[in-house]
């Protein structure tokens, strides 16, 4: 009977010893792949830092807050897939997190997941009532043909306040791009969409308003010329 209450007790023992040098190995490996990754980070090696996040994730489970920092890192370097791939992972157990939500829509958008980035945009707006997110959800919805829907959209972006941070560049032509401020663009967006719905003159004005916001907006311009002489014609 002593002996077995004595091997019991060293068999606790030991089990307590080798969790506790699992813990012990553990600290030491994220420890270690930490300054691997700040050394790998300092040479601009982002390869690396990747690896060493991974590795960090491995040893700390999936809760760890260096998904995060894999996520920021992917997107950064603007490999969207990887970074599409980490947010989604993560959004599992962080839905409401608008950062890496943005991040996901951008990067479905950029890997040309069009109606996917579209529903992401969609479940983005609906949190953030952000005018930049309508814009972007119009847009997608006009690239597939959803005119109705698009103009909805950036009928609600119009409404919604806008800080003048965000600039919108259009690509004029192969050798000059115009930075354009947000709401020009969502002038001009929904001037593309009406006259796609047949809507001339609701398309002029918002062709008008545009100009009137950024009167060098070139592309808006020469949208109302085109109007003006379908007209006169």
């Amino acid at each position: 009977m002593f002996k077995l209450k004595l091997m019991k007790r060293i068999f606790i023992i030991l089990s307590f010893l080798i969790a506790a040098a699992a813990v012990a190995q553990t600290a030491n490996g994220v420890s270690f792949e930490q300054q691997k990754m700040k050394q790998a980070l300092a040479y601009g090696d982002k390869t690396v830092a990747a690896n060493a996040m991974i590795s960090i994730v491995l040893l700390e489970g999936p809760k760890s807050v260096y998904k995060d920092s894999l996520a920021y890192l992917y997107f950064n370097d603007r490999n969207f897939l990887s970074c599409f791939l980490v947010t989604n992972d993560i959004l599992k157990n962080k839905p409401d997190n608008l950062e890496l939500m943005e991040m996901n829509a951008i990067s479905l958008e950029s890997m040309g997941a069009t109606e996917k980035a579209t529903e992401a945009y969609a479940n983005l707006f609906a949190k953030t009532n952000n005018n930049y997110h309508a814009y972007k959800l119009a847009g997608l919805q006009f690239g597939m043909n959803k005119f109705e829907d698009a103009y909805v959209s950036i009928k609600k972006a119009d409404k919604l306040p806008d800080d003048g941070s965000v600039k919108i560049t259009f690509q004029v032509n192969k050798n000059y791009s115009q930075n354009v401020n947000l709401k020009a663009a969502i002038a001009y967006l929904e001037g593309i969409i009406a006259n796609s719905l047949n809507k001339k003159a609701e398309a002029k004005l918002s062709f008008e308003r545009a100009t009137k916001l950024f009167p060098e907006f070139v592309l808006a311009k020469s949208k109302l010329e085109t109007l003006n002489a379908e007209t006169k014609e």
